[in-house]
């Protein structure tokens, strides 16, 4: 309260009287609410400037085993589902261990059937040149399955001795191209159903599902999946000493031949020679430490995180699996339309994916 004489009536003084609490109390809580606001406007654009530079997606790494002091680490590095573009989570692995000089060795998880031809090769060229620049050994550890595409990225090991294990119970091999075909066009005769599309050469919807593919066309698409399916067997040469000194083994002039696209067992593929050895992920972590020369004991390894979403924050989110093979991918079921070549153990066009 203000009080102030003002004047007087009749030799008595007139009190006026002013509050100024309330007003106090109103100007305190605009200015703090102002001074969020900005205190938050600053954050954003903080974080905002930080991501602008961070080319790692967002992951972080976790601990997964080891010395939780260690200052050397194993980075596991996890490839997982239906490989796609090959761009996205792997990607930002490959580039946070890039930037991790603490990171002496990788172990590559793979648990995939693979998936595209070029999401495939896209993995492969970025693993062996992360190699090159870092010069750190990689060991690859197969998970329950590590088929086609899944197998072509592991030849990124290089011809590393006793690199490659699976566990006992892995299914890998497939080594083949797919281009999926569903020829729909009896079933529209039928239901008196006409595709009117126009084109500008009858070979532009070669691959419809609305039309058989002629014995010409045929032609086209088998050397076209020959090319991607040459590429392959070179990629494994190039990263199985065994099949790179018998090289009719892999082509099938005479004995076995590798790549009908048959798939196999951890034993059969350690008689073939299309892995080392047969052991889990805790045995591939200790070669990979022997072979960059680190002490077990005192070796951090760890593991990479997605960044969280709000919905997961908040406890909307799903399941990031539906079933055994993932995520239902909106993105895969429109490219569903799209004919590409696939080193997928798989007749089915990828309906599920997580890797990307």
């Amino acid at each position: 309260m203000v009080s102030s004489n003002v004047g007087s009536t009749q030799g008595q003084p007139i009190i006026v009287q002013v509050s100024t609490g309330r007003i106090s109390r109103l100007f305190a809580t605009i200015g703090w609410i102002g001074f969020l606001v900005c205190g938050f406007i600053v954050m954003r654009n903080y974080s905002d400037f930080q991501q602008y530079y961070d080319n790692s997606g967002g992951i972080s790494e976790r601990y997964h085993s080891g010395d939780k002091e260690g200052t050397d680490k194993v980075a596991v590095l996890d490839i997982t589902g239906v490989i796609m573009s090959g761009e996205g989570y792997v990607k930002n692995q490959i580039d946070k261990i890039r930037n991790d000089e603490a990171v002496k060795a990788i172990v590559l998880r793979i648990n995939s059937p693979g998936g595209t031809v070029t999401g495939s090769d896209y993995i492969y060229h970025h693993l062996t040149k992360l190699l090159e620049e870092r010069k750190i050994p990689m060991v690859v550890s197969m998970g329950g399955l590590a088929a086609s595409g899944g197998y072509y990225v592991a030849m990124a090991v290089g011809d590393q001795k006793d690199c490659i294990f699976a566990e006992p119970t892995t299914t890998t091999g497939s080594i083949g191209v797919i281009i999926p075909h569903y020829d729909v066009s009896g079933l529209m005769e039928k239901y008196q159903v006409v595709d009117d599309s126009i084109s500008t050469h009858p070979n532009k919807q070669m691959l419809s599902m609305t039309r058989p593919i002629t014995d010409q066309q045929r032609t086209l698409i088998k050397g076209y999946i020959d090319y991607s399916f040459t590429r392959f067997k070179n990629i494994i040469m190039s990263g199985r000493p065994a099949l790179k000194n018998d090289k009719n083994q892999l082509l099938g002039k005479g004995g076995l031949d590798l790549a009908t696209g048959e798939v196999f067992t951890a034993a059969q593929a350690k008689e073939h020679g299309l892995i080392d050895r047969i052991g889990f992920i805790e045995d591939a972590i200790n070669r990979a430490v022997e072979l960059a020369g680190m002490d077990r004991a005192t070796t951090r390894v760890i593991r990479f995180r997605r960044p969280a979403t709000l919905f997961d924050m908040a406890g909307f989110a799903k399941s990031p699996a539906k079933g055994a093979f993932g995520r239902l991918d909106l993105n895969a079921l429109f490219e569903l339309s799209t004919p590409r070549a696939y080193f997928l153990a798989s007749s089915l066009p990828p309906l599920v994916t997580t890797a990307r």
